[in-house]
């Protein structure tokens, strides 16, 4: 139905927008509220989102598994639910304990929001059109991305201008971001499709269900597509943790005020998601037009490209560090779509939310590992550290895509409607 279809591409442009502000917004309060010391503030990031990984490892799988019972919608809302409790917690966190427990229930709520996203991206398309989908979806991604962290990053700084305390400016900033994730839940509870695409008789027991997602990790393409999320699945957040801080801290470190170094962090992260949020369109046709092990090899390389060339920078306020922040959007927007277009098209119907389950479970891991080791290495070494590390890890996965694309190519959706292989 046409209003299923809204309602989805609404939730797909304001999700990921939602999600990625907890960062922008976390720096925000390491400096104005908690006055955290600089050369701390990427070791307790990382710490930060190691908890969060902690968490969504062990629900991205029960969330499938209640997704495939009951249906994307409850499970949807309640994590735009739980978003709506964490962001309105966060401005009164006076200890870095309190912020880790309002990170906790954030955590629950991406699991459900990106779980529920995910899921009912592969539920809508016809497989011809896939890759389409993913592209539009990808574009509103990086859309909402772009329109709600310019928006509520620079708000601080606007109501400070009008005569508020820092800390009042981004107790409003928070709160008139939870605001946004409860009307969101109210739009999708009117508006999405209830139930299962699969008839209950249809569906495999739930021992099965938990079973299913590493069971499938026998086709090779699915392993290389969780492989793929390892990475593409983290990139958002790896991008979304660390950038902003990068610009933010540079910004301290210079003199300006914290208000101002969030608004021009926030632009460093604004810059790469544009980047993203324009290529979207441009990889997504071709996705559809290439054999899918094709497709995610060839979008893991951009995203090596895109990570490994931040070693050029220096001082990410520099003007000439645009194209490097431009090539590091591009890349990560396409190995998301690539490893997307994979799981997508490998997926079994029926067992959908569990192997899409395993698949953010990698991306989990992938998180987990490379923040808590890149926040530290953020700290002592450089704030580079955390996308070269990401960079050699695409690296490997593309070499892992060639070779599955010489054993195990599977099948090449464009071909088989008739349209250029």
């Amino acid at each position: 139905m046409p209003k299923n279809a809204w309602t989805f591409l609404y939730a797909a442009f304001v999700s990921i927008g939602l999600v990625t502000f907890v960062s922008i917004g976390q720096a925000y309060i390491l400096n104005e509220h908690l006055h955290i010391p600089i050369d701390q503030q990427g070791t307790i990031s990382g710490n930060l989102v190691f908890w969060t990984e902690v968490v969504a490892l062990l629900f991205f799988v029960p969330a499938g598994v209640v997704m495939d019972r009951i249906g994307r919608k409850p499970v949807y809302i309640a994590g735009m639910l739980l978003l709506a409790i964490s962001y309105s917690l966060y401005p009164y966190s006076t200890t870095i304990a309190a912020l880790t427990l309002s990170r906790v229930i954030y955590a629950l709520g991406i699991v459900a929001v990106t779980a529920g996203l995910a899921t009912i991206m592969v539920d809508y398309p016809a497989e011809r059109s896939r890759g389409k989908l993913i592209a539009v979806t990808g574009f509103l991604n990086g859309l909402g991305i772009v329109t709600l962290n310019q928006f509520f990053g620079g708000m601080p700084e606007k109501l400070i201008a009008r005569g508020f305390t820092g800390i009042e400016a981004g107790t409003i900033a928070h709160l008139s971001i939870a605001a946004l994730a409860l009307v969101t839940a109210l739009v999708l509870a009117f508006g999405l499709k209830g139930g299962t695409p699969v008839r209950k008789e249809e569906r495999p027991p739930l021992k099965a269900l938990l079973r299913s997602g590493v069971a499938h990790a026998k086709n090779p393409r699915i392993l290389l597509s969780y492989g793929a999320a390892f990475v593409a699945r983290g990139d958002q957040s790896i991008i979304g943790t660390f950038l902003p801080l990068w610009g933010i801290t540079a910004g301290i470190a210079m003199g300006m005020a914290p208000a101002e170094a969030v608004r021009k962090g926030t632009l460093i992260f604004i810059i790469s998601q544009a980047a993203a949020l324009l290529w979207a369109p441009v990889i997504g046709p071709l996705i559809d037009r290439w054999n899918r092990v094709t497709a995610l090899t060839v979008c893991m390389g951009l995203a090596t490209l895109g990570y490994l060339s931040l070693v050029f920078i220096d001082n990410p306020h520099d003007g000439f560090s645009i194209i490097f922040f431009v090539l590091l959007g591009i890349g990560q927007i396409s190995s998301f779509l690539g490893a997307q277009s994979l799981i997508g098209q490998e997926a079994p119907r029926a067992e959908r939310g569990s192997v899409i389950g395993m698949f953010n479970i990698s991306g989990a891991v992938g998180i987990l590992i490379i923040t808590t080791i890149g926040g530290r290495m953020f700290d002592m070494f450089s704030p580079k550290a955390p996308f070269l590390v990401v960079g050699a890890i695409n690296m490997l996965v593309m070499l892992g895509g060639i070779y599955v694309r010489l054993k195990a190519p599977g099948r090449v959706p464009a071909r088989e409607e008739g349209q250029a292989a």
